[in-house]
């Protein structure tokens, strides 16, 4: 078990396979991008597996989620889903992804056992999403979502940050899109994890903006706290039902108390949380022939020492070094 001196339980494990990424979106990165890890820093797909195993069958995860950068961008993806599908017990396994190889590969994930993907998708105009991403990819995510929600990766969840002045507009548009493909639309509060440290808190859509807007078109009715869960998603009834939309608002409702996540950077890090300042390092206990009852106790002595929140609403806030795309989503 994964339990900090606060109580939570780490039973989400997410393992972050690249830190490169195929598009340059202007809350993440720089347009030329960044220094990416050199190959041999990255784990190897046995060390990757090893890992899972270790957290899976000596410390209770039950959920793996697969992120980068971007994870599609990594060779051996559907051999790694495969091996971890065959693990006992087999955790749920989904997939963070900004979509654009999917479809051509969404058939096969699903065939090596992978149960969902979330896919980010910040607006329904194409030359928005290329002012935004620097590049015009938006065709091959729409695409990418298509093969998705076919193969049954299902449910399709539609990640989207909203920008000032960019896409801040479209939030009842992407509402109304996602209702009509069957995706489950979850809008997330820009976070201070961009490279250029360039995030302002009195720039952001907030939650409270983005519910103002979605309310001039539909009628929200508040999930409530025991489906939550631990969710970082605050979740709404659309119109009645079936669809719901949600909200992950970390920086002005942070959910911390019931976070239940352990991260796994691409180079073999253990991150405790998103806005950590320290990390703990498997990888040289991997790399020292360390049998799978050490590195289990280094995890459980790192997640012991979780702080009992990310700290965003302290003014002594100091956003972390790396990047998101370092970090894993």
């Amino acid at each position: 078990m994964l339990i900090d001196t606060y109580g939570r339980v780490a039973t989400d494990l997410r393992v972050s396979l690249t830190d490169r990424c195929n598009l340059r979106c202007t809350y993440c990165m720089p347009e030329e991008g960044l220094q990416w890890l050199a190959k041999p820093d990255l784990l190897t797909d046995d060390e990757i597996v090893r890992l899972i195993d270790i957290a899976v069958t000596s410390l209770g995860i039950k959920e793996v989620r697969f992120t980068g950068g971007e994870p599609l961008l990594r060779p051996g993806l559907v051999g790694i889903v495969e091996r971890v599908a065959a693990l006992h017990p087999r955790p749920q396994m989904s997939l963070t992804t900004n979509g654009i190889g999917l479809g051509r590969t969404a058939t096969a994930l699903k065939a090596a056992g992978l149960d969902r993907v979330n896919v980010s998708l910040d607006t329904l105009r194409p030359a928005t999403f290329k002012t935004l991403t620097r590049r015009d990819r938006h065709k091959d995510v729409i695409e990418g979502l298509q093969a998705a929600r076919d193969a049954g990766l299902t449910p399709v969840k539609v990640n989207t940050v909203l920008m000032p002045g960019l896409n801040e507009d479209e939030a009842p548009d992407l509402l109304a899109w996602a209702v009509e493909h069957d995706y489950e639309l979850r809008f997330i509060e820009q976070m201070p994890l961009d490279a250029q440290h360039g995030w302002k808190r009195e720039g952001m859509v907030t939650a409270g903006d983005i519910l103002a807007s979605l309310r001039t078109r539909f009628d929200l009715t508040p999930e409530g706290t025991d489906e939550r869960g631990s969710a970082p998603a605050e979740r709404w009834i659309v119109d009645g039902g079936p669809h719901r939309v949600g909200v992950i608002a970390s920086v002005t409702r942070p959910f911390c108390s019931a976070c239940d996540r352990t991260r796994l950077t691409a180079d073999g890090q253990i991150r405790t949380c998103l806005f950590a300042q320290e990390e703990t390092d498997l990888r040289a206990a991997l790399r020292s022939d360390a049998p799978d009852e050490e590195i289990a106790r280094i995890w459980r002595l790192a997640m012991w020492g979780k702080k009992a929140g990310a700290g965003l609403d302290d003014p002594s806030f100091v956003q972390p070094d790396r990047p998101m795309s370092a970090i894993g989503g």
